[in-house]
């Protein structure tokens, strides 16, 4: 990797005697890591027998000894566990240094969702999270990782920081994981130094203080504004905590770390921040620190209904069959949007009028599914949701060849013991999604924008817990041969109706 000269002289000034180490950090190569969902129930990553080594900073964080074939790994699609770079794992330390009540979280900048769903497992019990991300294309991605994350007090909304900002002294935490010039992932994506200059630094630098002052006037008195970057830089970084200090009138405040994770404290000022150098940590780069807002007295949004022909109007009633489909269906509300249900659980349907009534709302609590006529079609978030009251559908269990199949939105055969209507399909016990089963066919009903759309499968693929498909070729071959048998036995099960009919 060749770095810009700038970069080095500057970062050469920072690190001084350690830059030589630094440098050859980023030749090596990437550290990959996972967190484990265990909401879902999760095992702790192992291989050979022996378990993965630990993110020292994230309880539920894992090293892996070589990066998987995520996209072929069904239990990555089932929301099992996420993909996220160790370094930004640190986020849970301020977070239970800080957060001992439930609150109303934002994660400001959440695509695509590695910190959002991080808060979703690490805030304490009851809070609400609204993850938002200002580019659209980007929050449709993010809604599909909170879903498959599956913890229903979650929120989508898709809008820019001055709009949030009108939420005055709404939100008793942010993530402001600001955009930046990017060094810090220098290593993962190389190309990135072509795009670095100075002039970049100071653009974003600026920027991110903007958005800071865009989004403060959301935040409570007294509450809590977690900012960082996957940046070296001080001009990011130190200046713009300290312009925060000083402008904004908040206070940097500690989070207790341990002397062997090695992460470095200021290079400028005396606030207590934090950095992560790849040299010395197992990760990329990352800075955050965590900041007070000063008290004072705080003020109270009310909500105003402004679409006053929705009050007479007529509520659909909840299908009996829905109502079946939750663990605790009392702990929800029941909100209807055109023909499709939400369940908005006691955190999401308290504030729910009010964000509707400010922002663009992507998604709210569990998408439960679709009325159509007398049916209700079951959504994927559901299946993916751990609110999801499994018992309430049959089941079938999918080996790999054909969870791999329905991931790409391919046609299903079901053991013909399969019970007809709506069924959960599953990976080694880890709900995918649904498919509607008619007897001699399925309806396969994965998302279509979510389905794998690759159709190069690499020649060896490496999937969780350490199994091997080493040979592709053959179980390619193997994949073949099962379509065409599919095939043939739909014809002969289409033949064999045709006949029956007739008979009759």
């Amino acid at each position: 990797m060749a770095l810009p000269i700038d970069f080095i002289t500057r970062t050469r000034a920072l690190l001084g005697n350690e830059f030589d180490s630094f440098e050859a950090a980023l030749q090596a190569d990437v550290p990959v890591s996972i967190r484990i969902n265990e909401k879902k129930g999760t095992p702790a990553p192992s291989t050979t027998g022996a378990p993965c080594e630990r993110v020292a900073w994230c309880e539920t964080g894992y090293y892996l000894p070589e990066r998987l074939s995520f996209t072929f790994d069904p239990l990555f699609h089932a929301g099992a566990y996420y993909v996220q770079e160790a370094s930004s794992m640190f986020l849970e330390q301020a977070i239970r240094s800080h957060v001992k009540t439930p609150v109303r979280c934002l994660d400001l900048c959440a695509a695509p969702g590695g910190k959002s769903t991080h808060l979703a497992a690490c805030l304490p019990e009851g809070s609400l999270l609204v993850s938002n991300e200002v580019i659209r294309s980007r929050s449709h991605i993010l809604a599909e990782n909170i879903a498959k994350w599956g913890n229903p007090n979650c929120i989508v909304t898709n809008n820019d920081p001055k709009e949030i900002g009108c939420l005055t002294h709404f939100f008793d935490v942010i993530i402001a994981d600001v955009p930046c010039s990017g060094e810090g992932m220098f290593r993962k994506d190389t190309d990135s130094t072509g795009e670095w200059s100075i002039a970049n630094v100071e653009l974003c630098a600026g920027r991110g203080r903007r958005i800071i002052h865009d989004v403060w006037n959301a935040l409570k008195p007294g509450g809590l504004l977690i900012y960082s970057t996957c940046t070296y830089n001080m001009e990011e970084d130190e200046e713009n905590i300290h312009y925060i200090t000083e402008e904004l009138g908040a206070e940097a405040l500690p989070i207790p770390i341990k002397d062997e994770w090695q992460i470095t404290g200021p290079l400028k000022y005396n606030h207590p921040v934090y950095r992560f150098f790849p040299h010395k940590t197992k990760g990329e780069g990352f800075f955050l620190a965590a900041l007070r807002k000063a008290d004072g007295e705080t003020e109270e949004i009310r909500f105003k209904n402004k679409n006053k022909k929705e009050k007479g109007k007529t509520v659909p009633a909840v299908p009996e069959a829905a109502r079946a489909y939750l663990l605790d269906t009392t702990s929800f509300t029941p909100e209807w949007s055109g023909s499709t249900l939400w369940m908005l659980p006691e955190p999401v349907r308290d504030v729910y009028p009010l964000l509707r009534e400010h922002l663009l709302i992507l998604s709210a609590g569990i998408c439960m599914g679709e009325a159509k006529g007398k049916d209700f079609i079951p959504a994927e978030e559901l299946a993916l949701s751990t609110a999801l009251r499994r018992e309430a559908f049959p089941t079938v269990d999918l080996d790999w060849e054909d969870a791999i199949r329905y991931l790409k939105k391919e046609a299903l055969l079901l053991p013909d013991s399969t019970e007809k209507g709506y069924v959960l399909i599953c990976h080694k016990g880890f709900p995918l999604g649904f498919a509607k089963h008619l007897g001699n066919r399925a309806n396969n009903l994965y998302p279509q924008e979510w389905r794998i759309r690759t159709g190069y499968v690499p020649e060896k693929v490496r999937i969780s817990k350490g199994q091997w498909f080493i040979c592709m070729s053959k179980k390619m071959a193997v994949l073949e041969r099962r379509s065409v048998t599919l095939v043939r036995m739909r014809k002969q099960r289409r033949i064999s109706t045709r006949v029956q009919m007739r008979l009759s």
